[in-house]
């Protein structure tokens, strides 16, 4: 499934839910502590989102953090379940307390078509930060547009500078933020209109401007077919990012990759090494990651010649990508069933961490692949997740590292009674310890659907989270988490 398509499939989630209201602060370390120390505290209801959209319902789909305690999060919310409007919201932590969802600014104006979300919020410190997302215009149009927190004060949203030259009147999709500094980012996606195909976009900020959107350089001689987006972007300084997507040829779906340096985006270029594992020609990077400019690591799928779809991982070193390989240990986890990754996040310069999920003999499960020193280390399934997935359908969302073997990750998994279930796993020093179900939410979860969808890092063991349970209705509810 390419990212467009698990788009629609997360909007349409979203489409049945209802929302949330109250808010207090998420855990003290007293509160971890009895919570079997793995120092995440209770998650909570969004705060402030009820007073937004009574009775309506809510979704995280984004959260970053620019120093320990100081975060901020996206999503949308409606005012009626499964109703197709929508409003988006942003929400902040302060010193560790989650303060009141607003929607976000100026999107009232833009939001004609009653359908907005943020897709992407990146902090490049605290109470810095931008976001992105999408709403309908007047002629039923998606649009994009993106947004800036300055010190601690959302201001008004507007609509991506030059998409409108882009798309002709058609679409736009803005899918992926990163900020490599307060007031400098770089962000990504797609447009598209019926003379031009999908083409993908990137546009950067500058010390607190938006520049002109434009065609990713390069994918013109690479898509052929007409038919490419951005999936990713991580800058890892002010004008030092890498992103990645994919495009179509006369073949099928390839997976490129493309750098920032020093403000000028290069060439885009396929990913190297994917053409021997793409036998059958559905290749994709959905997620990257930049630790220092020109160190970065990257995940997608691809689908082999059995026609299953694997994960893989690529590196970039000093500006270089290197060849992409299939993620280790995934083909015997598996057992030549399917597998797809979901994130990638780099602590240091070669020391990464991915996760997604496998298809094997035991259903679905959740796994973790580590890079060290540069080396990809064998996949594992989630530890402890054996004892919690008794359903077999287990997923991981989101993996954050705050340095090199200190991660978190969360994602879900059915237990046996096949509710789905949130769980948070961490990494301590480059081991991964045992997943347990994120605090708080099985008071939360009576309609027994949660997830983590989001998950950032500010620094070892100082992480928050957000995503979605159902209530006693059974309409989506959003939540918050925080470790300390």
């Amino acid at each position: 499934m390419d990212s467009r398509a698990r788009a629609i499939v997360a909007v349409a989630a979203v489409g049945v839910a209802s929302l949330v209201s109250g808010g207090a602060r998420a855990g003290a370390s007293t509160q971890a502590t009895l919570l079997g120390g793995s120092g995440w505290g209770a998650a909570i209801e969004v705060p402030g989102i009820a007073a937004l959209a009574p009775g309506g319902y809510a979704a995280i789909t984004s959260v970053s953090c620019g120093a320990a305690g100081n975060c901020s999060a996206g999503g949308d919310y409606g005012f009626h379940p499964g109703s197709p409007a929508t409003e988006a919201f942003v929400v902040s932590e302060v010193h560790g307390i989650w303060h009141k969802a607003i929607e976000v600014p100026g999107t009232a104006a833009l939001n004609r078509g009653v359908s907005a979300q943020i897709t992407s919020v990146s902090c490049g410190s605290a109470g810095n930060c931008s976001a992105g997302g999408y709403y309908l215009d007047g002629s039923s149009n998606v649009q994009s547009f993106v947004v800036s927190e300055v010190h601690g004060t959302w201001h008004k949203a507007i609509e991506v500078p030059g998409t409108a030259a882009l798309d002709q009147g058609g679409s736009a999709v803005l899918g992926s933020v990163s900020c490599g500094a307060a007031g400098n980012c770089s962000a990504g996606g797609y447009y598209d209109n019926s003379s031009i195909g999908t083409q993908a976009f990137v546009v950067s900020q500058i010390g607190g401007t938006w520049d002109k959107a434009m065609k990713v350089p390069g994918t013109a001689a690479l898509n052929q077919d007409r038919n490419a987006e951005l999936g990713s972007v991580s800058c890892a300084s002010a004008g030092n990012c890498s992103a990645g997507g994919s495009y179509a040829d006369s073949t099928g779906l390839q997976a490129f990759v493309v750098s920032e340096v020093h403000g000028t985006w290069d060439k885009a270029i396929e990913v190297p090494g994917t053409a021997a594992l793409n036998r059958g020609a559905q290749a994709e990077i959905s997620s990257v990651s930049c630790a220092s400019a020109g160190n970065c690591s990257a995940g997608g799928s691809y689908e082999d010649g059995s026609g299953g779809f694997q994960s893989f991982v690529v590196s970039q070193a000093n500006g270089t990508w290197d060849k992409a390989i299939e993620v280790p240990g995934t083909a015997a986890l598996n057992r030549r069933g399917d597998d797809f990754p979901s994130e990638v996040s780099c602590g240091a310069a070669g020391n990464c961490s991915a996760g997604g999920f496998y298809i094997g003999g035991f259903g679905q499960q959740a796994f973790v692949a580590s890079q060290a020193n540069g080396t990809w280390h064998k996949a594992m399934k989630v530890p402890g997740t054996a004892a919690l997935n008794q359903g077999a359908l287990a997923e991981l969302g989101s993996v954050s590292c705050a340095s090199a073997g200190n991660c978190s990750a969360g994602g879900s998994y059915a237990d046996k009674s096949n509710n789905e279930q949130a769980f948070v796993a961490s990494q301590i020093d480059g081991t991964w310890h045992k997943a347990i179900e994120v605090p708080g939410t099985a008071a939360l979860n009576q309609g027994a659907q949660a997830q983590i969808i989001s998950v950032s890092c500010a620094s070892a063991g100082h992480c928050s989270a957000g995503g979605t349970y159902t209530d006693s209705s059974n309409v989506i509810q959003a939540f918050v988490v925080s470790q300390t």
